[in-house]
Protein backbone atom coordinates (compact mmCIF):
# COMPACT_ATOMS: atom_id res chain seq x y z
CA UNK A 1 0.00 0.00 0.00
CA UNK A 2 1.22 3.34 -1.00
CA UNK A 3 2.15 6.17 2.01
CA UNK A 4 -1.23 6.92 3.41
CA UNK A 5 -0.55 10.48 4.76
CA UNK A 6 -0.70 11.14 8.66
CA UNK A 7 -4.72 11.67 9.77
CA UNK A 8 -6.28 10.19 7.09
CA UNK A 9 -8.21 6.75 7.37
CA UNK A 10 -6.94 4.01 5.76
CA UNK A 11 -10.16 2.78 4.67
CA UNK A 12 -10.67 6.10 3.61
CA UNK A 13 -7.46 6.04 1.30
CA UNK A 14 -8.49 2.98 -0.55
CA UNK A 15 -11.92 4.11 -1.34
CA UNK A 16 -10.73 7.94 -2.02
CA UNK A 17 -8.47 6.93 -4.98
CA UNK A 18 -10.83 3.70 -6.07
CA UNK A 19 -13.67 6.86 -6.65
CA UNK A 20 -11.37 9.76 -7.88
CA UNK A 21 -12.78 8.64 -11.29
CA UNK A 22 -11.19 11.70 -12.99
CA UNK A 23 -7.34 10.99 -10.98
CA UNK A 24 -8.18 15.05 -10.09
CA UNK A 25 -7.36 14.62 -6.73
CA UNK A 26 -10.61 15.88 -5.38
CA UNK A 27 -14.06 14.35 -5.24
CA UNK A 28 -17.36 15.64 -6.12
CA UNK A 29 -21.10 14.54 -5.43
CA UNK A 30 -21.23 12.70 -8.73
CA UNK A 31 -17.69 10.81 -8.12
CA UNK A 32 -19.29 10.62 -3.69
CA UNK A 33 -22.47 9.10 -5.28
CA UNK A 34 -20.66 6.29 -7.01
CA UNK A 35 -19.08 5.76 -3.79
CA UNK A 36 -21.99 5.17 -1.26
CA UNK A 37 -24.86 2.29 -0.95
CA UNK A 38 -27.42 2.02 1.04
CA UNK A 39 -28.52 -1.40 2.93
CA UNK A 40 -30.70 -2.55 -0.03
CA UNK A 41 -27.41 -1.50 -2.63
CA UNK A 42 -29.03 1.43 -4.01
CA UNK A 43 -26.75 4.65 -4.15
CA UNK A 44 -27.55 7.74 -1.91
CA UNK A 45 -29.44 10.21 -3.22
CA UNK A 46 -28.40 13.53 -4.99
CA UNK A 47 -29.09 15.75 -2.20
CA UNK A 48 -27.29 13.97 0.66
CA UNK A 49 -24.20 13.44 -1.29
CA UNK A 50 -24.21 17.47 -2.01
CA UNK A 51 -25.18 18.06 1.30
CA UNK A 52 -22.04 15.87 2.62
CA UNK A 53 -19.35 17.68 0.30
CA UNK A 54 -20.80 20.91 1.41
CA UNK A 55 -20.00 19.99 4.99
CA UNK A 56 -16.73 18.79 4.28
CA UNK A 57 -15.56 21.25 1.43
CA UNK A 58 -13.30 23.87 3.05
CA UNK A 59 -12.66 26.10 -0.11
CA UNK A 60 -16.11 26.43 -1.30
CA UNK A 61 -14.77 24.78 -4.75
CA UNK A 62 -18.05 21.72 -4.82
CA UNK A 63 -15.19 18.90 -4.30
CA UNK A 64 -13.14 17.60 -1.67
CA UNK A 65 -9.39 16.28 -1.10
CA UNK A 66 -8.35 13.43 0.59
CA UNK A 67 -8.36 15.04 4.19
CA UNK A 68 -11.84 16.17 3.70
CA UNK A 69 -13.09 12.94 2.18
CA UNK A 70 -11.37 11.15 5.08
CA UNK A 71 -13.47 13.36 7.50
CA UNK A 72 -16.63 12.51 5.51
CA UNK A 73 -15.53 8.99 6.11
CA UNK A 74 -15.60 8.76 9.51
CA UNK A 75 -18.51 10.94 9.50
CA UNK A 76 -20.49 8.39 7.73
CA UNK A 77 -19.40 5.69 9.52
CA UNK A 78 -20.49 7.11 13.06
CA UNK A 79 -23.91 7.78 11.42
CA UNK A 80 -23.93 4.38 9.62
CA UNK A 81 -23.12 2.60 13.51
CA UNK A 82 -26.15 4.48 14.96
CA UNK A 83 -28.35 3.65 12.16
CA UNK A 84 -27.65 -0.05 12.35
CA UNK A 85 -27.91 0.56 16.13
CA UNK A 86 -31.32 1.39 16.02
CA UNK A 87 -32.05 -0.54 13.23
CA UNK A 88 -33.44 -3.73 15.30
CA UNK A 89 -35.39 -5.52 13.10
CA UNK A 90 -32.53 -5.09 10.31
CA UNK A 91 -35.01 -3.99 7.73
CA UNK A 92 -32.62 -1.85 6.16
CA UNK A 93 -34.41 1.28 6.86
CA UNK A 94 -35.06 3.09 10.56
CA UNK A 95 -38.92 3.17 11.52
CA UNK A 96 -40.67 6.36 13.32
CA UNK A 97 -40.69 4.34 16.23
CA UNK A 98 -36.54 3.78 16.03
CA UNK A 99 -36.03 7.12 14.91
CA UNK A 100 -37.66 8.59 17.71
CA UNK A 101 -35.11 6.35 20.01
CA UNK A 102 -32.76 7.57 17.94
CA UNK A 103 -33.64 11.45 18.36
CA UNK A 104 -34.32 10.99 22.05
CA UNK A 105 -30.53 8.54 22.60
CA UNK A 106 -29.42 12.20 21.24
CA UNK A 107 -30.79 14.54 23.52
CA UNK A 108 -33.54 15.85 21.39
CA UNK A 109 -37.45 15.84 23.34
CA UNK A 110 -39.66 15.66 20.52
CA UNK A 111 -42.51 14.03 20.23
CA UNK A 112 -43.38 10.73 18.51
CA UNK A 113 -45.27 12.27 15.76
CA UNK A 114 -42.50 14.41 15.23
CA UNK A 115 -40.08 11.07 14.53
CA UNK A 116 -42.98 10.04 12.13
CA UNK A 117 -43.53 12.98 9.91
CA UNK A 118 -39.55 12.92 9.59
CA UNK A 119 -39.84 9.69 8.53
CA UNK A 120 -42.45 10.70 5.94
CA UNK A 121 -40.70 13.83 4.80
CA UNK A 122 -37.31 11.69 4.14
CA UNK A 123 -38.92 8.08 3.63
CA UNK A 124 -39.50 8.52 0.13
CA UNK A 125 -42.49 6.93 -1.73
CA UNK A 126 -44.80 7.96 1.53
CA UNK A 127 -42.50 6.86 3.66
CA UNK A 128 -44.67 4.05 5.24
CA UNK A 129 -41.71 1.93 5.07
CA UNK A 130 -39.23 4.24 6.89
CA UNK A 131 -35.76 5.54 6.15
CA UNK A 132 -32.60 4.48 4.43
CA UNK A 133 -29.42 5.78 5.69
CA UNK A 134 -28.62 8.26 3.06
CA UNK A 135 -31.63 9.81 4.49
CA UNK A 136 -31.18 9.56 8.13
CA UNK A 137 -27.74 11.06 7.61
CA UNK A 138 -29.42 14.22 5.57
CA UNK A 139 -32.58 14.31 8.28
CA UNK A 140 -30.02 13.88 11.73
CA UNK A 141 -27.60 16.32 10.10
CA UNK A 142 -30.20 19.40 9.26
CA UNK A 143 -32.09 18.77 12.47
CA UNK A 144 -28.94 19.38 14.18
CA UNK A 145 -27.88 22.10 12.00
CA UNK A 146 -31.55 24.00 12.83
CA UNK A 147 -30.94 23.44 16.23
CA UNK A 148 -27.48 24.84 16.38
CA UNK A 149 -29.47 27.86 14.88
CA UNK A 150 -32.02 28.04 17.71
CA UNK A 151 -29.29 27.44 20.14
CA UNK A 152 -27.44 30.67 19.30
CA UNK A 153 -30.39 32.89 19.57
CA UNK A 154 -31.86 31.13 22.55
CA UNK A 155 -28.88 32.70 24.44
CA UNK A 156 -31.47 32.42 28.47
CA UNK A 157 -31.88 28.90 27.15
CA UNK A 158 -35.61 29.30 27.83
CA UNK A 159 -37.07 26.91 24.65
CA UNK A 160 -37.90 29.97 22.83
CA UNK A 161 -36.47 32.53 20.14
CA UNK A 162 -37.59 35.76 18.52
CA UNK A 163 -36.36 36.31 14.89
CA UNK A 164 -37.76 37.83 11.68
CA UNK A 165 -38.44 35.07 8.69
CA UNK A 166 -35.13 36.78 6.70
CA UNK A 167 -32.91 36.30 9.79
CA UNK A 168 -34.87 32.49 9.92
CA UNK A 169 -33.98 31.97 6.08
CA UNK A 170 -30.17 33.52 6.06
CA UNK A 171 -29.68 30.92 8.85
CA UNK A 172 -31.06 27.97 7.16
CA UNK A 173 -29.33 28.69 4.04
CA UNK A 174 -26.14 29.47 5.59
CA UNK A 175 -26.31 26.13 7.85
CA UNK A 176 -28.06 23.89 4.95
CA UNK A 177 -27.45 24.74 1.48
Amino acid sequence: MCNIPPGVNPEAYQWFHSVDADRSGFINSKELKQALVNSNWSNFNDETCLMMINMFDKTRSGRVDLFGFSALWDYIQQWRALFQQHDRDRSGSISGTELHQVLTQMGYKLSPQFSEMLVQRFGGRGGSHGIQLDRFIQACTQLQSMTQVFRERDTGMTGNVRLNYEDFLASAVTRLM
